[in-house]
């Protein structure tokens, strides 16, 4: 496997958070990667991250969205998708970076789709287009979601 580090971003391109990732998959236009979650315990009122939970991430140069496939690390059943909200990803050699514009969407394996962060979306200095966009976004996955078509 290639190994890869993620860079999150806020949205004035700042670093916030970088891991370690493997490259299961990269296309024309997209990159799959698996990464590991590497705290002991997050608990997001909607579900619960531990340590050594697997993530399946795949990342598009052409969406203004990315897509978790989240999976408990001790038994491998899907948790759901966390799915950001964010500019297009950029794929390199060995890295991939992306700048999170807040807003999410938590979707179960049942399919019920769950909208985060609304107001801290709505308090980006973001222009027109770019909000335009990310409702798009937001509009796409939530019918990938319906349709029970959201990558593993």
């Amino acid at each position: 496997m290639t190994a890869y580090t993620i860079h999150k971003l806020n949205e004035k391109g700042e670093t916030v958070w970088s891991y370690p990732a493997n490259l299961l998959e990269k296309g024309a236009n997209f990159a799959r990667l698996e990464a590991f979650f590497d705290h002991d315990f997050v608990d997001l009122g909607f579900a619960t991250f531990k340590r050594g939970d697997r993530f399946i991430e795949t990342y598009y140069e052409d969406r203004w969205y990315n897509v978790f496939a989240v999976y408990d690390g001790h038994d491998g059943d899907l948790q759901g998708w966390y799915c950001n909200i964010c500019r297009p990803a950029r794929i390199e050699d060995s890295t991939v970076s992306f700048e999170d514009l807040a807003l999410d969407l938590w979707v179960t394996p049942r399919s019920e789709a769950h909208l985060l962060d609304l107001d801290e979306f709505e308090s980006l200095d973001l222009d027109a287009g770019e909000r335009q966009n990310c409702l798009l976004a937001l509009q796409m996955l939530q019918n990938l979601a319906q349709q029970d078509r959201l990558p593993r």
